[in-house]
């Protein structure tokens, strides 16, 4: 999906909403109330899902480590390589964050 079908002032509204998130509590909070347990599982899934792709890691164990389908693994590879490269934005700044050592 492009930013331009995804941009709407309801989005901008949600996204400047999570901006004023101040640490995981309040994410957990937030999230639960906005989403299904179901959603953020799937959500989350997703981001697992890149991390191991972008590792290399095979389909096969990616598969056995999240639970995620071959499809879905799919879909997370294309937008990983070609979408708006916010996976590996979001990667980098989180790989940055591991303690060294």
């Amino acid at each position: 999906m492009s930013r331009d079908k995804l941009k709407d002032p309801q989005v901008d509204e949600l996204f400047r909403a999570i901006l004023t998130l101040e640490n995981q509590d309040e994410c957990y909070r937030f999230f639960e109330d906005l989403c299904t347990t179901a959603e953020i599982k799937a959500m989350a899934q997703r981001l697992a899902v890149a991390r191991l792709l972008r590792q290399g890691v095979t389909y096969t164990a990616i598969a056995a480590a999240t639970g995620a389908s071959t499809a879905t693994i799919s879909r997370v590879k294309r937008f990983l390589n070609y979408g708006a490269d916010g996976y590996n934005l979001i990667l980098d700044r989180l790989e940055g964050d591991k303690p060294v050592g």
